[in-house]
């Protein structure tokens, strides 16, 4: 490695601090620049995020595509629901349930499921979402059907002497900003782990990595059931915040969007995934109430991966931090 290849690496090393700074200072004051509406959008970015990490790993680290996750989006939804209506659990049990049955679930979907192969794959994940809706609308005596859950209650927390219930936009943002550098920090380590470069050799030749002794189909559907963990999280924050649960909560559109934030902020990045986050859900959201330009923006969105950015907005990402890196 040359002289000046090695100042450069050092430069971009010492870049990370200030830029880190930065995002987490414009991330913390965002609620006080943008409106109350602008909050709100950011917090379903957020909480779409969630789920499109767990979708990341499948699709981008293993080379699995999955529709799945508004199904295991959905159940994460009910179950902190029907605990917080039925049994009034806390917040934080709650998340933890919500997570903890959507993997459960995803074992017993996952082991005939993984056995197929691509297009049959993708057909039976498909499948889990519609059966999900199904059981949502017609189980009436637990999810009351179309009615679905109301009156959820706001996360409340009690911290010895200290308690308080967050029931305010800017509140809420906080909470899930928080969870959000969680489940982050947990795919960064996930994926920097022994157990990450074996899912990426399982990507790149799944029978080469078979012949050099990683048992693929046992990491295939750990992390199938890892992936259903985010999106039982994401399901269940979705539902404090909204405090209404209904079979829509399974729509295929939640699918799709998830995998929209994947492809499109690239595939394979954690970075990628929360551009697309902010981008395919918080700018859309932030535009809801101009319905046109909203449709023209996300439009154009996808125009622009199709034309010119076909492994996703990473790659610019990335560009544009070894712009910086080699500045002097």
């Amino acid at each position: 490695m040359s002289l000046t290849e090695t100042a450069q690496q050092i430069r971009r090393r010492d870049l990370r601090i200030p830029l880190g700074a930065i995002l987490l200072v414009i991330a913390l004051t965002a609620p006080f620049i943008g409106s109350r509406y602008v909050t709100h959008s950011l917090i379903i970015a957020l909480i779409f995020m969630l789920p499109a990490h767990g979708l990341n790993l499948l699709v981008g680290y293993t080379g699995l595509l999955s529709l799945a996750q508004a199904a295991f989006f959905g159940i994460g939804a009910y179950t902190a629901g029907l605990l917080a209506v039925n049994y009034g659990t806390p917040f934080y049990v709650n998340v933890v349930a919500a997570g903890l049955v959507a993997g459960a679930l995803a074992l017993p979907l996952g082991i005939p499921a993984l056995r197929l192969r691509s297009t049959s794959f993708v057909m039976c994940t498909l499948g889990f979402v519609i059966i999900g809706q199904a059981i949502a609308k017609n189980w009436i005596s637990v999810t009351r059907g179309d009615m679905g859950l109301s009156s959820i209650p706001k996360p409340h927390f009690a911290l010895g002497p200290l308690s308080f219930t967050v029931s305010g936009t800017m509140g809420f943002y906080y909470l899930a900003l928080a969870i959000g550098v969680l489940a982050t920090l947990a795919v960064w380590a996930i994926v920097r782990s022994p157990a990450g470069r074996n899912m990426i050799a399982i990507r790149e030749n799944e029978t080469l990595a078979e012949s050099v002794g990683i048992p693929t189909w046992r990491y295939k559907l750990i992390v199938f059931m890892i992936s259903a963990v985010f999106a039982g999280v994401g399901g269940s924050v979705y539902a404090h915040y909204l405090t209404v649960v209904s079979p829509l909560t399974f729509q295929m559109y939640y699918s799709t969007t998830m995998l929209i934030i994947v492809l499109g902020g690239g595939a394979g990045t954690i970075s990628g995934v929360v551009f697309g986050s902010l981008l395919f859900v918080g700018l859309t959201e932030a535009l809801r109430i101009t319905p046109e330009l909203r449709m023209i923006a996300y439009g154009l969105c996808l125009l622009a991966l199709v034309f010119w950015f076909r492994q996703g907005f990473a790659p610019l990402i990335n560009r544009f931090w070894n712009a910086i890196g080699g500045a002097k």
